[in-house]
């Protein structure tokens, strides 16, 4: 079992600051694409047994605003029809791009770079229409099928579902650091972390559409995940890394056990299991990148350690009530794209603002933030540009608003603190500095004009240190999950207030901590954001996610 020490906490401080991004020197990356070796976007395990899913047309039902409002969609019966649409709904493709000579798909789940290094894994009871046994699989997104990697004997299989509620399953995720280190070098492994947040959203989105709920098991350690999904004898720089589990089950059934682990008998039972096929080779050569390896290691859950007690999150009010709308939650989470390039033109109304900040404040029962179980650890600093009702200028908005002292005393003793006339209740968004703010968006997010030319940009600050010191270096990636959550939230409720959003992975992080007036490391920026009014690629012809398998439409 994995000890924590100071060690380990010492090289997760010291990883964060050597990839960082500063104004005169990138964080450490080879500086050029080499294309020969671009990694695979596409695990498979051949030659695993393979289980065709059903594809569902995109339709008006459910409701976008029904899925975030806990208990109004009656729960889908679990099968293999409902299965096939949670994982559609999440991690399958949503269009295929081209432009002359090359050609690419795009996810649900978004993505730093469209690389893609998450994998999904389902683990589950014997399924109507799917396997008669309980199993753990592997779903592979371009194919929309899931690959058996094994049966589970029933002794093994009493062990992991007998402490979840009836009708329960697991999702599991793993992330490939490679796919990112392609591209982008040591920073990689942030962005590695972001997409586990994405995809935690994206998972438990669609189960809301489905009429259940998911809830994040953050009491297993890495060890567990890696032998529940198989994972445990990769080695190697394209080997996956265990990330977490997610129980998924009906609305309709208890809550899950508080604390859900398996003992290291169950864990060497199904490490001894046989697993079927073998992991594809991604790329022909790599590039070795020992700063990740490194803090992969140091932040490795152990098993054996509970998340702190009183680290549930606080109960906020729900969101405000939104204007009447038929708007389609698949047609939202299929539509979703990350923009390119913003009009700078674009403005929204005040009640739109408002309306996403309350949908990125966690509130009980609402998803997909309900699906963690700690205090919130990450607030917004925001640039508005285009609001209408809002004046330009520099906000925060506090997602724990008991961090509003620690915030307040870390920054410019010039910074004003006022509450905007109109924000509605639950929405604890401050006023700090009027004025222009297009340019220090732009300036602090590696000068990416995209920071500017929208209605308003995000920088998601995170209480770093104190939080790494009282729960432990492991939750050094739970941060970042944390803020890719967010950012999902934030692409949904753009594509349906018909603007658009993109994370921005590139940002000077001390010079913005210097904007703000904040010095030394308990308050770090992890993630950045643009919302606003997108330009397309012209260029771009987009085409149909799942043309190549027409005959797996569903049709009832």
């Amino acid at each position: 079992m994995k000890q924590e020490s100071s060690t380990d906490l010492d090289a997760t401080l010291a990883y964060h600051q050597r990839s960082k991004h500063h104004p005169h020197r990138f964080a450490a990356s080879l500086g050029y694409l080499d294309w020969d070796t671009q990694p695979d976007p596409f695990r498979r395990f051949n030659p695993a047994p393979e289980f065709p899913l059903e594809l569902h047309p995109v339709g008006p039902l459910p409701g976008y605003e029904s899925a975030f409002r806990t208990g109004t969609l009656r729960p889908a019966h679990l099968d293999n029809r409902s299965i096939a649409r949670l994982f559609q709904d999440s991690l399958g493709l949503s269009a295929w791009k081209q432009i002359p000579g090359n050609r690419w798909a795009l996810r649900v789940n978004p993505s730093s770079g469209n690389l893609h290094p998450t994998e999904g894994y389902l683990v589950a009871p014997a399924l109507p229409g799917l396997h008669t046994q309980p199993a753990v699989y592997h779903y592979a997104p371009r194919e929309h099928l899931l690959e058996l990697r094994t049966t589970l004997p029933d002794r093994i299989a009493a062990g992991i579902f007998d402490p979840l509620p009836a009708n329960a399953l697991l999702i599991g995720l793993t992330s490939i650091h490679w796919r990112e280190a392609w591209k982008y070098g040591e920073r990689a492994f942030r962005y590695c972390q972001h997409d586990v947040g994405h995809a935690i959203a994206c998972i438990a989105v669609a189960a809301a559409g489905l009429g259940w709920s998911a809830r994040l098991l953050d009491d297993v350690g890495d060890t567990t995940v890696s032998a529940l999904l198989g994972v445990h004898a990769q080695n190697g720089i394209e080997a996956e890394h265990a990330d977490g589990l997610i129980a998924v089950f009906p609305d309709d059934g208890p809550v899950p056990v508080e604390r859900f682990s398996l003992n290291d008998e169950l864990v060497a039972d199904l490490e001894a299991l046989e697993w079927l096929g073998t992991a594809n080779v991604l790329s022909t050569d790599h590039h070795d990148w020992p700063a990740i390896d490194a803090v992969a290691a140091a932040t490795k859950r152990p098993n054996g350690v509970a998340t702190p007690s009183g680290a549930a999150a606080p109960s906020g009010p729900p969101p405000p009530d939104p204007p009447d709308s038929s708007l389609s939650l698949r047609h939202v989470i299929h539509q979703r794209r990350s923009a390119v390039a913003m009009d700078q033109e674009t403005r929204i109304h005040q009640d739109t603002f408002y309306r996403i900040l309350a949908k990125a404040t966690p509130a009980k029962n609402h998803p997909p933030l309900a699906c963690l179980g700690w205090s919130p650890a990450i607030d917004l600093l925001l640039f508005v540009h285009r609001v209408e009702g809002l004046e330009p200028g520099l906000y925060a908005h506090l997602r724990d608003p008991r961090r509003a002292g620690a915030l307040q005393s870390e920054m410019h003793s010039r910074l004003k603190w006022t509450r905007p006339d109109g924000c509605p209740e639950g929405v604890d968004l401050f006023f700090l500095e009027g004025g222009d703010a297009r340019h220090v968006a732009q300036q602090v997010s590696c000068n990416q004009a995209i920071a500017a030319d929208g209605a308003f940009a995000v920088a998601m600050i995170s209480d770093y240190r104190r939080t790494l010191e009282a729960y432990g270096p492991w939750f050094y990636r739970r941060l970042f999950w944390e803020t890719g959550m967010i950012g999902q939230i934030f692409y949904l409720e753009a594509e349906a207030a018909g603007v658009r959003a993109t994370g921005i992975g590139c940002y000077f992080d001390d010079v913005t901590h210097r904007l703000f007036g904040i010095e030394g490391d308990r308050f770090q920026v992890l993630y950045h954001f643009t919302v606003g009014g997108a330009v397309d690629d012209t260029r771009l012809e987009t085409h149909p996610p799942y043309a190549h398998l027409e005959d797996r439409i569903a049709h009832g």
